[in-house]
């Protein structure tokens, strides 16, 4: 299916996020407009930035996977 016909049940989760300049952008997906995705994004130290894309720009978006891997100790 494609990613724009998935997209909606992606709102308020963690995507990775493939631009057509071959670039990559993660955060979370906050809202779709018939033009732009939001995606805020992690900046530093407790900075956050709410940044918009055009859609044309985007290729692809996807869901973070689960974390299946070995659980490591706790100290």
């Amino acid at each position: 299916m494609p990613w724009q016909m998935t997209m909606q049940y992606l709102i308020n989760q963690p995507v990775g996020v493939s631009l057509t300049d071959g670039t990559g952008v993660s955060g979370i997906l906050c809202s779709i407009t018939h033009q732009e995705i939001y995606l805020l994004e992690y900046l530093y130290h407790t900075q956050f930035a709410l940044r918009h894309y055009p859609l044309n720009q985007v290729r692809d978006v996807l869901p973070f996977p689960a974390c299946n891997g070995p659980t490591p100790p706790l100290y």
